[in-house]
């Protein structure tokens, strides 16, 4: 039992939430947020509102995705995913975490990381090394899939804006 218990430590110690870096900051709020479909009123905002309860929610179908516009391009030093706590926390197994320019081809952008799994109202963090895009997507490769995402961060390490001051 210890060592099934000690095993499972480390795995939830390598998959859980990192801690905050210094200075970065969470710029998924500064972004437009699509989906692939839209089922009842569950829109793809929910995930940018700060609310664990609301959620997005695809229609059943190939390959569903969510993208965020975030308007211009950052260096992505890690994006975080809130999982729904109601049911169906399984439906996020397999999912791609994806950065990149290309909008016209979502899926072709670079993976950051590919979501295994993520406990029912748990937040799991992905770190993404400062990948650089405009667009963040959050894709299931498969047949007859439901993408429902609860809550996304994205967080980048600003750029120093007086680093250019000589000193005097």
């Amino acid at each position: 039992m210890k060592v099934f218990y000690k095993g499972l430590l480390f795995l939830l110690g390598f998959f859980s939430v990192q801690t905050k870096a210094e200075g970065e900051v969470n710029v998924a709020t500064w972004g437009t947020a699509n989906q692939s479909s839209l089922y009842s009123n569950w829109s793809a905002q929910n995930a940018l509102d700060g609310l664990n309860s609301t959620c997005t929610h695809t229609d059943t179908q190939s390959d569903p995705w969510w993208t965020l516009d975030l308007m211009k391009m950052y260096s992505v030093n890690r994006v975080t995913i809130t999982n729904r706590r109601d049911c169906c926390d399984s439906r996020i197994d397999g999912a791609e975490i994806r950065i990149g320019n290309d909008s016209s081809d979502l899926l072709s952008n670079p993976v950051c990381a590919v979501v295994s799994t993520i406990p029912a109202g748990a937040t799991y963090s992905y770190s993404c090394r400062g990948m650089e895009g405009r667009y963040v997507i959050v894709n299931i490769p498969g047949t007859s899939n439901i993408l429902t995402l609860c809550e996304v961060g994205v967080y980048v390490i600003p750029e120093n804006p007086c680093e250019d001051e000589t000193e005097v």
